[in-house]
């Protein structure tokens, strides 16, 4: 008996080490959500405002790499399977993106605008180029704890 708790303590660890544990254990919510989920129950539509929300969520989580996140968002939100075009986001949010902001989430630029205290170059009243974000890609990608902080 004190062998296969020496080895499954040796296997969490080995898994968590990996940062595969948290995975495994995010898929398994994602499954028993999935199997528990009452389609019997219709849900309440889903408004225009919601489903764009939960898109911007969605980019940022597949972003993120969070897929099992995002899984059960769309799962329980009644989001639709294929994500929404990009461009309809950017032209239904009145975003202007340079090339540069393509490449992150719209969320990411949403959110430096806000952070800025609202202020574009201009009057319009437009959210920002996602370009004005503070963060370079690479840096998205770490941890929040490890991010260089300007």
């Amino acid at each position: 008996i004190l062998t296969d708790f020496f080895m499954v303590t040796v296997l969490k660890d080995t898994l968590e080490k990996r940062g595969a544990l948290g995975q495994i254990k995010a898929r398994i919510r994602a499954e028993v959500f999935n199997a528990l989920d009452d389609q019997s129950e219709p849900r309440p539509p889903l408004s225009h405002e919601n489903l764009l929300i939960n898109e911007l969520i969605r980019e940022y989580l597949e972003y993120n790499k969070y897929k099992y996140t995002a899984s059960v968002l769309t799962a329980e939100a009644g989001q639709p399977e294929v994500p929404l075009d990009r461009q309809f986001l950017v032209k239904e949010l009145n975003v202007v993106e340079d090339a540069n902001g393509k490449s992150i989430p719209l969320l990411y630029g949403i959110i430096s605008h806000f952070l800025r205290g609202g202020k574009e170059e201009s009057n319009q009243s437009i959210l920002p180029k996602a370009s004005l974000l503070s963060y370079p890609r690479q840096n998205l990608a770490k941890p929040p704890t490890e991010r260089n902080q300007k």
